[in-house]
């Protein structure tokens, strides 16, 4: 009798390290850790999106001649925040989804660049207060995208590693049915970084 029980103790604690050398909490801590990595990253294209208004009432008013790519500005800004457009924790699996989203960004921040490019023509718009507040806000906007974005890739690489290495690798599979994260790819080369916008001049 009091082998059994002897030997019953012995059994507990492999069992519960077995169990959890086998994704049981590894994988769900590895998932949840990516899902709040990309929450920062919609968080920071988000601030990003807020800034947009700002940008059209100072340019309006100083730069008629720029109207189209401030159209195209304000609306690549409208698909970005679309509904149709998001993605949220459990989309993250979904290559088309992520693609789409990628896609809708890339499109606002080429349009962005272009636009801050084209404004180096109004001499009297690179002085003014409202429109160097907005670049250096803008400029910081990006950086903070491009540490989000790098956040939620190591993130997803842990993720993914997890999910696909012994042990962890049978809860992932058994328990939690893990599929692989996307990570964050530019559609475009380059886009990603920051747009290199130079006002000295």
């Amino acid at each position: 009798m009091m082998n059994k029980r002897a030997l019953g103790f012995l059994i507990a604690p492999i069992a519960v390290v077995s169990l959890s050398a086998c994704g049981i909490n590894s994988v769900p801590t590895a998932e949840e850790n990516a899902k709040a990595k990309w929450g920062n990253v919609e968080a920071a294209f988000q601030s990003r999106a807020n800034l947009i208004p700002n940008l059209e009432q100072i340019v309006k008013g100083a730069a008629g001649a720029e109207n189209k790519t401030l159209t195209e500005v304000v609306e690549a800004r409208a698909k970005a925040t679309s509904t149709n457009i998001s993605v949220d924790g459990d989309d993250l699996t979904d290559p088309a989804k992520m693609a789409a989203f990628q896609g809708a960004q890339n499109q606002l921040s080429g349009s962005l660049s272009r636009l801050l490019v084209s404004v180096e023509a109004y001499p009297q718009l690179k002085s003014q207060e409202t429109f160097l507040n907005f670049q250096s806000q803008i400029e910081g906007q990006e950086n903070r995208i491009r540490v989000a974005i790098n956040d939620y890739n190591e993130a997803v690489q842990q993720y993914n590693t997890t999910i696909r290495t012994f042990p962890d690798a049978i809860g992932a599979k058994i328990i939690h049915g893990a599929k692989p994260m996307q990570p964050y790819k530019s559609v475009t080369p380059g886009a990603e970084a920051a747009p290199k916008v130079d006002f000295s001049n």
